[in-house]
């Protein structure tokens, strides 16, 4: 991965606290570990972050590749401590527990902070070895990795352009559909949920990203946020397509919401469309450095409640309307720092953050419109371009 990383952060907390280093063992599904180690596995590996180094602790499968690719400065195979015998002398979990302490006596550490979510095993073994481990409660490292480098802008930029691809795909789908009782048609069949979210797969992969799942969800089911959909999609009801995909190479997310409706969805839909473009826009207005998450996330609410639908804010236990956060962080993770949302903080040049108001009522159907933008100085860079309609075409980008 090459992205420039700013430790200096947490080298401060270790200098602070007088901790010798800040270990973490995980495999690369673990974003922090991706982000310090600059290395992908499977399996989990081992970085240490002391005040002058990054150092990686790798199997011998990987040391090759980690070897080439981490950012590190050293790369370490288990071999080099015998790693092996010590397995079959002592056990799986105290033979890597030896190798780790000697790898971590190695770099003259004697205490190591780890992250919340470190295995309580591996902690507890290096105790009985002597070493003193702490954890850091703060999550330093996922706070730096909340403010992105032009590097990794660039790389969300290049997943939300593959996004709009697939999301172009989807919107294709359902304006050339035929209508035939009450469902739309496609090549003599109903076009369902689950045919569009093929297509938005398969076009995802095309542009070397991939997902886990997707939202194509009509009427009823679009008015539950994260109703993935089913079945037949309909004419004369709003169905909202949110795709979040990640680019299989760097690791970056991108995030789009756009909903549609064929044919006439009624003047209700209508209205709280425009009432949802209205609150995204006045969101996207009040981004900007120096300006809170909770400030963006009330832009949003001001609007939709002076329309007169009810948001959390409003009513904590509102089961229509605006009922979720008005964005979030996106980046190694498709949920990160900052929060948009009543305890979103002060934003920063360099956050990435999706903008997402919705309005939803399973009589109605639901309405999410949603760009990802990145925060500058003085206001914002939208990073996707992609038309905001309700009425679908088979054009779709801007």
């Amino acid at each position: 991965m090459n992205v420039d990383v700013d430790l200096s952060p947490l080298r401060e907390y270790l200098s602070v606290e007088n901790v010798d280093g800040y270990l973490i063992d995980d495999d690369a599904a673990d974003s922090d570990q991706r982000y310090v180690s600059g290395f992908t596995a499977p399996d989990p590996y081992q970085t240490l972050v002391t005040r002058d180094g990054v150092h990686l602790l790798v199997s011998g499968l990987e040391y090759g590749r980690a070897s080439s690719e981490a950012t590190a400065d050293s790369v370490t195979r288990r071999a080099a401590y015998d790693y092996q015998r010590l397995v079959a002398d002592h056990g799986q979990y105290e033979g890597t527990i030896r190798m780790l302490a000697a790898f971590l006596e190695d770099h003259d550490v004697a205490s190591v902070a780890v992250p919340r979510n470190f295995p309580t095993g591996t902690a507890d073994g290096l105790r009985e070895h002597g070493l003193a481990v702490t954890v850091e409660p703060d999550g330093i490292v996922t706070d730096i990795r909340a403010t992105k480098t032009d590097w990794e802008i660039d790389q969300i930029r290049a997943s939300q352009r593959a996004n709009e691809a697939a999301m172009a795909r989807a919107e294709e789908l359902i304006a050339t559909a035929d209508v035939e009782d009450g469902v739309l048609v496609r090549d003599g069949e109903p076009l369902t949920s689950e045919d569009v979210t093929e297509e938005i797969e398969v076009t995802l992969l095309r542009h070397g990203c991939a997902l886990d799942e997707t939202i194509v969800a009509c009427g009823a089911d679009g008015a539950d946020p994260h109703d993935r959909g089913s079945g037949p999609l309909e004419p004369d009801e709003l169905i909202v397509i949110d795709i979040f995909p990640r680019d299989k190479e760097t690791g970056y997310f991108a995030d789009m919401t756009r909903t549609f409706a064929r044919g006439e969805p009624g003047d209700e839909a209508r209205r709280r469309y425009d009432v949802t473009r209205e609150a995204y826009e006045a969101a996207l207005e009040t981004v900007a450095a120096g300006v809170t998450g909770a400030d963006v996330h009330d832009a949003a609410c001001d609007v939709i409640e002076d329309a007169g639908y009810e948001t959390l804010r409003s009513d904590p236990n509102a089961e229509t309307g605006f009922i979720h956060s008005t964005g979030h962080g996106v980046g190694l993770d498709i949920h990160e720092e900052p929060s948009v949302s009543p305890a979103g903080g002060e934003l920063q040049a360099g956050h990435v953050i999706s903008i997402e108001p919705g309005i939803y009522d399973p009589a109605v159907g639901g309405v999410r419109i949603e760009d990802l933008v990145a925060v500058t100085e003085d206001g914002y860079e939208n990073l996707t371009a992609y038309r905001i309609g309700l009425e679908p075409t088979a054009g779709g980008r801007q």
